[in-house]
């Protein structure tokens, strides 16, 4: 099997949909000898932030000097994304060999595993062998029943922001999903929790003194802003100074769960220097979160999709571009709370240009620019991604701003057109 059809073979599991439960990667794993049992991870659960906490805490040991693994989803313009190994992706060779050894052992279970639990158990099997010395695996959906929670009590827990997206399986409050993200708190693991509504943080607490786990909450009253630019910015945190290539506030308090981490990581003996922290902070790169990609006219590619996502782009596009002409070029899922987005979005947004995003759940541009019409401004519907880009350019001009938001299954394909990949 060559990498185009191992590609086409994870594709085509797709069919298989999403199926609660571990069983399916269990069994999986089984077969591929358990190659979690061999691995530490640091184990990160949330709706918001747990990509670039990610970033951060693998940069940061990859700077302390461990061989550190990557896992996350999705992925903006090539599978291999995926999984990492201090910043290297899976090869077309490694990643076309494990789909080879997985496909007979998948075909012959009774209930076939998801398209979710076979990278999953690939991502794992390639760790080992590779002999990670630590993981960082991102939940994909929930904690409770995701196929990543197969895996034993982690060096760290970590619970990022909790909001309101895919209620139909996690549940319809605040305290419902962030009971299925605790579910990966285990006994013997240590955990860090961001600081967020009281409520909130009740629930991970029961959760914790369930299990027997430790959490500590980071302390966001402890961070001071120090300089900020579209260079970056500077911070403290518990007086200690340090730096983040990645913009926006938010990212600070991302940052201080990554520092909260790295002191439980060091209690249960990970040698890590302050100075790996501050050039692991620094290093690290989390591609489509208010990235820019272009200077003249400066263009923005995030990939928010959710009310909460959209206030942070909402804030940075302000604090950022506070006499800016706003072009947003967005493209939504049908199945997201677009209207609660587009209520926020519209505060920063000077004018709208529409396009469909590369996924069968999404809304036509048409469709999005339709309902767009009700804010009063501007509105251009465009038949494609770059066709979009193009108009969303020429539309900001020489004194204006683009900024492409609403879907990460569009980030890469905007991304693309300025040559990142």
């Amino acid at each position: 099997m060559d990498i185009q059809e191992a590609l086409a073979y994870i594709d085509g599991t797709q069919w298989f949909g999403s199926k609660p439960g571990l069983s399916r990667t269990e069994a999986l794993l089984e077969k591929l000898g358990r190659p979690q049992d061999g691995l530490k991870f640091v184990h990160i659960a949330g709706t918001n932030g747990k990509g670039s906490c990610a970033a951060m805490l693998a940069s940061v040991l990859r700077a302390a000097g461990y061989r550190t693994g990557l896992y996350t989803s999705p992925y903006l313009f090539r599978f291999h994304e995926r999984m990492q190994v201090n910043g290297e992706q899976i090869s077309d060779g490694e990643l076309a060999e494990l789909v080879t050894r997985l496909r007979p052992l998948a075909e012959a279970m009774a209930d076939h595993p998801t398209e979710f639990e076979l990278i999953t158990a690939a991502a794992l099997r390639w760790f080992a062998d590779r002999r990670c010395d630590i993981v960082v695996l991102e939940v994909g959906l929930g904690g409770r029943l995701d196929a990543t929670n197969v895996i034993a009590a982690p060096e760290a827990a970590v619970l990022m922001n909790i909001g309101l997206d895919h209620t139909a399986v996690l549940g319809d409050t605040l305290e419902q999903i962030a009971a299925e993200k605790a579910g990966i708190l285990k006994p013997g693991c240590e955990a860090v929790a961001y600081q967020q509504r009281e409520s909130v943080l009740e629930v991970f607490r029961r959760k914790a003194r369930e299990v027997g786990a430790g959490l500590r909450v980071a302390d966001f009253s402890r961070l001071e802003p120090e300089f900020d630019s579209l260079e970056g910015q500077s911070f403290l945190y518990k007086g200690e100074p340090y730096a983040l290539s990645l913009l926006g506030e938010h990212q600070l308090r991302n940052a201080a769960v990554v520092l909260e981490t790295v002191e439980l990581l060091r209690a249960r003996g990970w040698r890590i220097s302050h100075e790996a922290v501050e050039y692991g902070l620094y290093a690290a790169v989390w591609p489509a979160r208010f990235e820019r990609v272009s200077e003249e006219p400066p263009f923005i590619v995030d990939g928010g999709h959710n009310p909460q996502c959209a206030e942070s782009v909402r804030d940075n596009l302000l604090h950022y571009f506070p006499a800016s002409r706003r072009v947003l070029l967005v493209g939504v899922l049908a199945d997201k709370d677009y209207p609660a987005l587009f209520d926020i979005l519209n505060q920063a947004a000077d004018e709208w240009v529409c396009v469909t995003p590369a996924s069968p759940r999404a809304l036509p541009a048409a469709e999005l620019g339709a309902f767009l019409e009700r804010f009063g401004k501007p509105v251009t519907v465009c038949g494609s991604i770059p066709e979009g880009v193009e108009t969303a350019r020429e539309r900001a001009g020489e004194d204006g701003m683009a900024c492409a938001v609403g879907s990460l299954y569009m980030a890469g394909a905007v991304r693309a057109c300025f040559g990142l990949t």
